[in-house]
This record gives structure tokens, sequence and C-alpha cells, in this order.
């Protein structure tokens, strides 16, 4: 990724502006989309820039990663397969005792209300766990 000035000096947010602005493509426009609904469902939520260039969305722990390919946008939930997901957004790396992913694809109309619930979820999840 080519940034202006040194990652340094930015907060985490500005890296994820530039990266959103850098994508310039249905992907940008869809990482946008998450990043605020994300920002919708919890206000308290926490970006982070990890692992030399992914947006991490954390509240009491990490919630979920919002990862960039060619051909997907992945959202990757760290505990994805503790949460419910009755709406069935879950559509990748079901097979992992942890994790649980959301494939994004071009074209995709995004179900902005399921994915609040489920972001919602994720919080209170981390939340009860921070309790402890």
């Amino acid at each position: 990724m080519a940034t202006s000035g040194s990652q340094k000096d930015k907060s985490p947010s500005q890296l994820i502006d530039e990266r959103i602005k850098e994508l310039d493509d249905w992907r940008g426009q869809t990482l946008s989309r998450l990043r605020a609904l994300v920002k919708e469902a919890d206000p308290e939520v926490v970006e982070e820039w990890k692992w030399r260039g992914v947006p991490t969305w954390y509240h009491d722990g990490i919630l979920f990663t919002g990862e960039t390919y060619k051909s997907v946008v992945k959202m990757t939930f760290a505990n994805g397969a503790a949460l419910k997901d009755p709406s069935g957004l879950f559509n990748s790396s079901l097979e992992g005792n942890v994790r649980r992913a959301i494939d994004f694809h071009e074209g995709e109309k995004l179900n902005e209300k399921a994915l609040k619930a489920l972001f919602r979820a994720a919080v209170a999840l981390n939340e009860s766990k921070a309790k402890k």
C-alpha cells in the first residue's frame, strides 16, 4: 500500500481511510459500508491496523478483521463459531472451531440488519468474556 508520509504517524482510522480510497472500486465501497455498519452497531468500537495492513475492530478484545482480496472482501470474526447466525451470513472458514468469516463478492447486496445484529452479538460475547 502506497501512503504519503509514514504509517507510524497515522492513526488506524486514517490508514483504513487510505485503504478504502486506494481500492477505488467495489471492494473499497464494500469495506466502507461495512465499517459504517460496525460503527452504527457499536459506537464504542475501536479501529486498529494489524498484521501489516489489516483493518481490525475491537471491543473488549478482537471482534473481526476486514480483509480485501482481488475478488472478495472478507470479514473474519475472531469468535464466530460461538455466535448464533440465524440469517446464515457466515459462508467461509466454517470448518474451524473458533473463527467464522463472511465473504462478500462484487454485486452482492448487504443484509445490513442481519450484519448489525451479528456485530452486536460479537460485542456482547466479548463483553461477557471480559466480565469473567
